[in-house]
């Protein structure tokens, strides 16, 4: 039985892709090295009945995960995995990865990350040649939702939110600013919690403020993570992540401004990326 695993820093999607069994999805909270152990993988793991139910009989496992990006964070994920999935032989990579087999394939392009965190890489069509420019979400994550998150409640902190949002920001959420700050420098889990927010930017999308922060943030991406790649004009630029997703329109327009060819926007790459990995198995 083949599992494959899409894993960003709030949710991971696992799909049961063996092509002699039906299809079968399922949803935990998302793993990343960076802020998780191996017992709390363990204990979430353990917490699922349906993984545990197929824990035996998974031959091969493809974890692809956010902050996945070298062997010693690889092996937290692997370690857990292993103990878990007994009989399976796990391979563990970097989330950018997924990206590339769900959206390019086999051909040469861009494959961007905006979700959670952000990310891209360059394919040649046989090399992936990763960004340098990855800086987590207290620096960097240009464009996600964490980034955007943190825009939310630092303009509400600061009393310039537009009148309209900070109303139904107060109704929504009911936390003062010793809550917030608690949430960002005392929680493991603090780039999670402020890509939460994000649902509100996408509730009020059609907002002036909201529409003018998405858009410098996706500028700002754009200028980091993807006009900085020399042949950037020539490719295809593809996006997977619920940030692209629900900003598409954005993303397109910035986008043509900037030369960007923008070519597929996929909100969760699993489907596509199994699909991938049993064709070339086949």
């Amino acid at each position: 039985m083949i599992l494959v695993v899409d894993s960003g820093s709030s949710k991971a999607d696992w799909l049961v892709a063996s092509t002699n069994i039906p299809k079968q999805k399922f949803s935990t909270v998302g793993f990343n090295p960076y802020f998780h152990d191996e017992n709390f993988i363990l204990h979430a793991l353990n917490s699922h009945n349906d993984l545990s139910g197929l824990a035996e009989r998974v031959t091969n496992l493809y974890f692809f995960g956010a902050g996945c990006s070298s062997e010693d964070r690889n092996q937290i994920i692997k370690g857990a995995l292993k103990k878990f999935f007994i009989n399976a032989k796990i391979e563990v990579d970097h989330d950018v990865f997924a990206s590339v087999r769900a959206t390019c394939g086999d051909e040469p392009g861009i494959a961007c990350i905006l979700g959670t965190g952000s990310n891209s890489c360059y394919f040649d069509g046989t090399n992936i040649h990763k960004n340098n420019y990855g800086l987590g979400f207290i620096m960097g994550d240009e464009g996600s939702g964490s980034y955007f998150g943190k825009k939310l409640i630092t303009h509400y902190l600061y009393g310039i939110l537009p009148e309209n949002l900070k109303i139904d920001f107060e109704q929504r959420y009911q936390m003062n600013k010793e809550i917030m700050i608690a949430n960002v420098y005392n929680n493991s889990s603090a780039n999670v919690w402020l890509a939460s927010f994000a649902k509100f930017m996408t509730d009020h999308k059609d907002d002036p403020w909201v529409v003018k922060i998405v858009t410098k943030g996706i500028e700002e991406f754009y200028d980091l993570f993807v006009c900085r790649y020399p042949n950037y004009k020539e490719l295809k630029t593809h996006f997977i992540g619920s940030i692209a997703f629900y900003f598409e329109d954005i993303l397109r327009f910035v986008g043509g401004r900037k030369e960007v060819s923008v070519g597929k926007v996929i909100r969760y790459p699993i489907n596509a990326l199994a699909e991938y990995i049993l064709s070339k198995k086949n």
